[in-house]
């Protein structure tokens, strides 16, 4: 296993955990989210979107100047 594989074990562990919401693990993995949504789909694991993934999403589109 490489150094990029072990990150994207580690961050599919930690979202898993609820310990990273989703646009931070897939931060951490090096991924899109949608690329992070698809892995964890190939693995049959839910995609946990909450009122936090929906606040970071929204400064995120508020700092590319699209909201």
């Amino acid at each position: 296993m490489n150094e990029e594989e072990a990150k994207r074990e580690f961050a599919v562990y930690l979202f898993q955990q609820e310990r990273l919401t989703l646009a931070q693990a897939s931060r951490f993995a090096g991924m899109t989210q949608l690329e992070f949504q698809h892995l964890l789909a190939s693995r049959r694991m839910p995609v946990h979107y909450g009122a936090e993934d929906l606040d970071e999403d929204i400064q995120t589109l508020k700092k590319l100047g699209r909201l």
